[in-house]
């Protein structure tokens, strides 16, 4: 109530206390040789407010709105541009370094304009661009980049409360996300381990300058992805003074500090803390999640010609359970008897040095990233016997990465060519129960698997037909010692091509194939039965898949995008569970770990479908997003049928809008559609077996109907309304969010419980060996409101 009260005092400020001063200063260099230009035009997009670069490449604007703006930029020889978006207020002043490409012929018939959508000449289709005000708006993310990036076409959103990264019905395992250029296994906290999911994302929205989203044409030099690429890029420390930065939102509260380290470097520091776990407490949840992670950019200009950006984040995340909620009703008792009490820590640690000369520039990036997990589960929570122990599990992994490129340009010609060194590390020690062909089965092993991964790659680029056609083409390939089948890098060769090809100055065609390589689960590769690498023997290879994409894009204004994109994907050598008999695509999008089992490089699938989207970035403060995907998703049985997959969800819409109002108000929405989501009914003859129950705390799925049973679609209305207050000394915003605005209530599979006597008793039948089961219907869905609070000074 004090916080409520608080934000309508402050939404009821006089209008006259805020100042219109706002002011950025910006740096435009060459794409390739970084040496500043002088004399070119630059000027506040949707505005006639304009100057001149300096001798240094310098400009700056002052007496600005404060707001979201983006910067335009051009010159003679070079392609305009537009910068990223960035914000301005009066307190401080806003840094944007601009990068000019050069054109290599003058265009006669197609003008090219600047447009903050982001298209290149490797990946003309399938890829987005997601800028920070986008970020900073989106209605029901609450500053997730996660929670975000499931408004875009291809990516599933689902209604439980996770992030899982759900690209054109591939599963949360096929994506990999890179940090200003470090690659960053994990970005979600109480992550799934061989995975990608988790519930709250660690990156902090206040780093964030911009977000490139690529749901197919990888470029060659990011890896080990069957179905997504994220690169976020964080912003600078301010060059001119120390910067507070203070959040609270839904779940936490953070902290960030940014400023000058020196004439020549500059930093952001930002440390979130959760209050999860004593909310959840004191509304009686089974589970008390808890969280805590920091972040960190230092970025060094020694001179015009060498940079080095040193980034890391790390996260600690406990998860225990609540025990002292009295008269627990069933569905608590079932998440009570499902979880386990389990602890993380993840951090990546990495350095980017770039050198430049006067038509390429290198690269050399090195990291270091650690996951340690661990969890434990007591039957019915019983700890006092280690009889009672289901489950005993801890694991690290550590991956040591080293790689170079080179980047070029001359006479057109776009090169990019590099090497990348992995050393990997992953220790297992593991003590879990499972029921087998109708008995039960003790897992128990231990391992430490170093790995030695590598890698080349290569692309080559190029505008012909007076820049009316983009061509691009691309080879990679990796390797490792785990084995004989994956030691050679050609059996792992993955050719990709791009074309794009402009009809007009607005329309135009563009088409995409590849062929990628992604290692399966560290889990998978370390698993051992009878002290032995049961998967090394039966010869795991890399998963593969096959992408077809084709595009029409057209852009009626700079500021508007239209585009329909069909594709095609073809999976082969996917683990497949031997015991199950289920292909792991399906699995990821729950907590624990998945691949820790036997498998074998047997499973096929396929997922297919279409795409559209809308999206206005108007300069007057209005963002429409409107996406559409029509997807099938479909992998084999083990007998040679395909399936639904976990992820079939056949219609994808999402609606995002929202508008910038006078005084500083602003108020979006966001409507989520997504098709009914296959799911595998319980086995419930086997469940109520006492000792397969007593196994693993809980039911089993009945894998001989794997998603033989559809749920109902989801849909969901989140709502927001923002209000900015600019002081000269100080920037306040507040913002209420509220999910789920008609409470919509999701279908879920049923909650199985053991039935219980007057007593308390569980009630047995055949003689003893079965216990009594009761279904409970089961939904999920509640109206969430959040109030934030951001400070800046």
């Amino acid at each position: 109530m004090i916080r409520l009260g608080l934000i309508f005092l402050l939404f009821g400020l006089p209008v006259c206390l805020i100042a219109q001063n706002a002011a950025v200063t910006g740096k435009v260099v060459d794409a390739v040789s970084n040496e500043p230009l002088p004399f070119v035009n630059v000027l506040v997009s949707g505005t006639s407010v304009g100057t001149v670069t300096d001798e240094a490449g310098h400009f700056e604007f002052r007496n600005l709105t404060p707001g979201f703006i983006r910067i335009e930029a051009s010159f003679v020889g070079y392609k305009k541009a537009v910068s990223s978006e960035v914000e301005v207020n009066n307190s401080s002043t806003a840094f944007v370094e601009i990068l000019l490409q050069k054109s290599v012929s003058k265009l006669d018939e197609v003008t090219v304009t600047a447009s903050p959508f982001r298209k290149t000449i490797e990946s003309p289709v399938s890829l987005r661009s997601i800028g920070i005000g986008e970020i900073e708006k989106s209605p029901g993310a609450n500053r997730d980049i996660s929670k975000i990036i499931q408004s875009f076409p291809g990516v599933q959103s689902t209604p439980a409360f996770r992030n899982d990264i759900i690209i054109r019905g591939g599963g949360p395992s096929e994506s990999r996300f890179y940090l200003d250029g470090v690659e960053v296994p994990f970005i979600n906290h109480f992550a799934t381990q061989g995975a990608s999911g988790g519930p709250v994302g660690i990156l902090n929205a206040d780093f964030i300058r911009e977000v490139n989203y690529f749901s197919g044409a990888f470029p060659a030099n990011r890896g080990n992805a069957l179905s997504g690429v994220m690169e976020f890029y964080q912003i600078d420390g301010n060059e001119e003074k120390l910067n507070f930065h203070g959040t609270l939102g839904a779940s936490e509260v953070a902290a960030t500090l940014d400023g000058p380290l020196g004439e020549k470097t500059n930093f952001v520091f930002s440390v979130r803390k959760s209050y999860l776990q004593l909310l959840f407490s004191v509304l009686e949840l089974p589970f008390l999640p808890e969280f805590t992670d920091t972040q960190f950019k230092i970025r060094t200009r020694f001179n015009k010609k060498n940079e080095l950006i040193l980034t890391g984040l790390a996260a600690n995340d406990i998860s225990e359970l609540n025990d002292n909620i009295d008269d627990p009703d069933e569905e608590q008792k079932y998440i009570l008897s499902e979880i386990p009490v389990y602890k993380q820590q993840t951090y990546t640690l990495g350095a980017v040095y770039k050198h430049y000369r006067d038509n390429s520039y290198q690269t050399f990036v090195a990291s270091r990233s650690y996951l340690n997990n661990s969890a434990y589960k007591y039957l019915d929570n019983d700890e006092s016997s280690e009889a009672n122990k289901i489950l005993d599990y801890d694991s690290q992994e550590a991956e040591n990465k080293f790689r170079f490129e080179n980047t070029s340009r001359m006479d057109g010609f776009k090169l990019n060519f590099g090497a990348n060194l992995d050393f990997v590390s992953y220790k297992n020690s593991s003590q879990f129960r499972r029921f087998y062909n109708n008995q039960p089965v003790n897992v128990s092993y231990n391992t430490d698997l170093n790995l030695v991964k590598y890698g080349l790659f290569a692309q080559l680029s190029k505008s012909v037909f007076s820049e009316r056609l983009a061509l691009s083409v691309g080879v990679r390939a990796d390797a490792n010692n785990y084995s004989s089948g994956m030691k050679n890098l050609l059996d792992q060769f993955s050719p990709r091509f791009s074309a794009s090809y402009s009809l007009t100055e607005r329309w135009s065609l563009n088409f995409n194939t590849g062929r990628y390589y992604q290692l399966p689960a560290y889990t998978s590769l370390g698993y051992k039965e009878n002290d032995v690498f049961v998967n090394k023997n039966n010869n795991l290879k890399y998963i593969a898949v096959n992408h077809f994409i084709g595009g029409l894009e057209y852009r009626p204004k700079p500021t508007v995008q239209l585009s329909a994109e069909a594709f095609w994907k073809g999976y082969s050598q996917y683990p497949f569970s031997v015991n199950d008999q289920v292909s792991l695509a399906n699995l990821g999008a729950d907590y624990g770990v998945i691949g820790d089992e036997e498998v074998t490089s047997t499973s096929e699938g396929r997922a297919y479908g279409a795409e559209f989207q809308a999206r206005i970035n108007a300069t007057d403060g209005f963002n429409f997003n409107l996406s559409y995907t029509l997807v099938r998703s479909e992998f084999n049985d083990g007998e040679g049928s395909y399936i639904p997959s976990s992820w079939d969800a056949k219609h994808l819409l999402t609606v995002t809008t929202t508008k910038d109002l006078k005084r500083n108000w602003r108020i979006g929405a966001r409507w989520r559609f997504v098709g009914g989501l296959p799911y595998t009914p319980w086995d419930i003859e086997k469940s109520s077996l006492v000792e397969a129950w007593n196994l693993q705390g809980g039911p089993y799925a009945d894998y001989s109907r794997l998603n033989a049973e559809r749920f109902d679609p989801f849909h969901q209305l989140d709502i927001r309304v923002d209000k900015s207050y600019y002081f000269e000394k100080l920037t306040a915003k507040f913002y209420i969010d509220i999910q789920n605005f008609y409470n919509f209530q999701a279908q879920q599979n049923d909650i199985i419980v053991r039935a219980e006597d007057a007593a308390g008793n569980f009630i047995l039948t055949d003689n003893g060996n079965r216990y009594v089961l009761n279904e409970i219907k089961n939904t999920s869905g509640t109206v969430l409101p959040t109030i934030g609070i951001i400070v800046e000074f």
